[in-house]
């Protein structure tokens, strides 16, 4: 296959997993934006973790939230768990790997926060881990996923959301999984601060 042609395979394909976007999760995206708002708007924090890009895509959100996204704003309150090496280390050394999200989120996260999950594959023990003690302090998730959901879509409950991705392509989840952020972080302005 020569370069030109893969090249324009993998956009189309990125173009079809977004079209999927529009298609099946559009009004999910917006009812999982009003979550993160009604959060916010109750004085709640939002903490976000996945693994690998999915890590960055959390520290990405909680950055947008606490910067600001397209328009200047206050600072809202979230906190990336994947950012502090020495915690994650030290959590992964003393205790197990599976901890490093869910010892976090029992210290910081309160009745009334919400977890925002990225995972692609919806299997990682951390992050079922994360689900769990998030519902232990009564925390509401939105969860993005891909593939299936995992074994993640079976710890979710009826107040939690979950946005999967309708492909199996890591790469195109990872997409989707920014543009969907990025909507989300717009549409939490939109509904604190208006247009």
């Amino acid at each position: 296959m020569k370069t030109q042609e893969r090249l324009d395979n993998h956009i189309r394909a990125s173009l079809s997993t977004v079209q999927g976007l529009l298609d099946y999760l559009s009004e999910s995206i917006a009812s999982a934006a009003n979550k993160l708002a009604d959060c916010l708007l109750g004085d709640g924090k939002i903490l976000a973790c996945g693994n690998a890009g999915s890590a960055a895509h959390s520290q990405h959100f909680a950055a947008l939230m606490l910067n600001g996204f397209e328009q200047e704003r206050p600072g809202l309150p979230a906190i990336a768990l994947s950012t502090d090496t020495s915690t994650l280390t030290a959590i992964a050394q003393d205790h197990r790997f599976e901890e490093t999200f869910a010892k976090q989120i029992r210290a910081l996260g309160q009745p009334g926060d919400l977890l925002l999950l990225y995972s692609i594959c919806g299997q990682s023990a951390n992050i079922l881990a994360a689900a769990n003690a998030a519902h232990d302090r009564e925390m509401t998730i939105v969860a993005l996923t891909g593939r299936d959901g995992g074994a993640l879509a079976s710890l979710l409950i009826e107040s939690d959301a979950e946005l999967r991705v309708p492909s199996e392509s890591a790469a195109r989840i990872q997409e989707a999984h920014l543009l969907i952020t990025h909507c989300l972080c717009d549409l939490i302005d939109h509904r604190l601060f208006g247009a």
